[in-house]
């Protein structure tokens, strides 16, 4: 069985996930921070792939993602610059989407803590505004998410046996 995902809202402009992985929190941190890690699971809904996936993990270093749908060519592109990286346990990077379905850019705060080999993802999104974050809750992202989420899963645990300590 899978582990469940949560999304609470929080004061006015934050959303908080957390969700836990039956995964060391190095390897964790790993599929959040290796571009070939990431693209196995991030974001891409059955018939996207990940073209592009550029990550400069270092404090001012920027990210650039792009998904696009091989049914129709259609393109989604995102990044943002990380402003704080803490090897195996934070990494703050700013969100901006190309074509923006929400106002202006959000603040992602990734938090990892690790007990017992299994490990506690927590995200916090801030927005710009309750309105930034209301549309976002309405947008179905969770269910993009939760797929997202579970595909990590899966490479977490191909990586865990691929790399046995």
């Amino acid at each position: 069985m899978k582990n469940a995902l949560t999304i609470t809202p929080s004061g006015d402009r934050d959303l908080v996930m957390t969700r836990v992985f039956d995964a060391p929190r190095r390897l964790v941190y790993d599929a959040h921070t290796k571009p070939e890690l990431v693209r196995q699971w991030l974001g891409g809904l059955p018939g996207w792939s990940m073209p592009v996936c550029e990550m400069d993990v270092r404090v001012g270093g920027k990210y650039r993602w792009v998904w696009k749908s091989e049914r129709d060519g259609t393109m989604m592109g995102m990044g943002g610059v990380y402003g704080e990286v803490k090897a195996p346990e934070r990494l703050v990077s700013t969100e901006k989407f190309d074509e923006a379905w929400y106002p202006g850019e959000s603040l992602n705060t990734l938090v990892l803590v690790e007990q017992g080999g299994r490990t506690t993802l927590t995200q916090t999104m801030r927005y710009e505004s309750r309105e930034a974050r209301e549309a976002v809750l309405k947008s179905g992202m969770e269910e993009g998410v939760v797929a997202s989420f579970d595909r990590l899963e899966e490479v977490l645990a191909a990586t865990a046996n691929a790399n046995p300590r």
